[in-house]
């Protein structure tokens, strides 16, 4: 089993487990792969180092602060490494809040304007709904006072990412 870091042409960063070099290649030429932020099926293999189990942990070797001074290279490559995982922590946080909305919202599907105009104008019950709309739509129901969210539709984020 390979696990792989991947990310697609926006920046999002995501792991991918491939049975072999072979599966991660076919599946990337047949289109299979997709970032689970946003869709994005142009995902590419980032540099990741190989996990060796090589017996008990050392513990860390202490590093005197003086060394890291602001514009040494190891503190800036430790700003680059906190930088990132800050990213990757706002992106798991995202996720996690477009799963709630999805877990606690109805599908309509491509009914969605006429499904909140009726909720809006009393003709059916008030309810958390989603769906798709044009940008067009999308215009019309916040001109008549309907309040909208747009949200990215990723079809992966339904399902477990691994």
């Amino acid at each position: 089993m390979k696990v792989l870091d991947l990310s697609c042409t926006h920046g999002h960063v995501f792991e991918g487990w491939f049975a072999s070099e072979d599966d991660y290649l076919g599946q990337r030429a047949s289109g299979l792969l997709q970032c689970p932020v946003c869709g994005d099926t142009t995902v590419e293999k980032r540099l990741s180092a190989p996990r060796l189990n090589l017996g008990e942990p050392q513990p860390p070797a202490r590093q005197a602060k003086s060394t890291e001074r602001a514009g040494s290279p190891s503190a800036q490559g430790t700003d680059g490494v906190r930088q990132a995982d800050a990213a990757q922590a706002l992106q798991a946080q995202w996720l996690r809040a477009l799963r709630e909305v999805m877990a606690r919202t109805e599908d309509v599907g491509e009914r969605f304007a006429s499904e909140a105009r009726r909720m809006h104008y009393g003709e059916t019950e008030e309810r958390n709904i989603r769906g798709q709309a044009s940008r067009e739509e999308a215009i019309e129901l916040l001109e008549e006072g309907i309040a909208v969210l747009p949200l990215p539709r990723v079809d992966a984020i339904e399902g477990p990412l691994q």
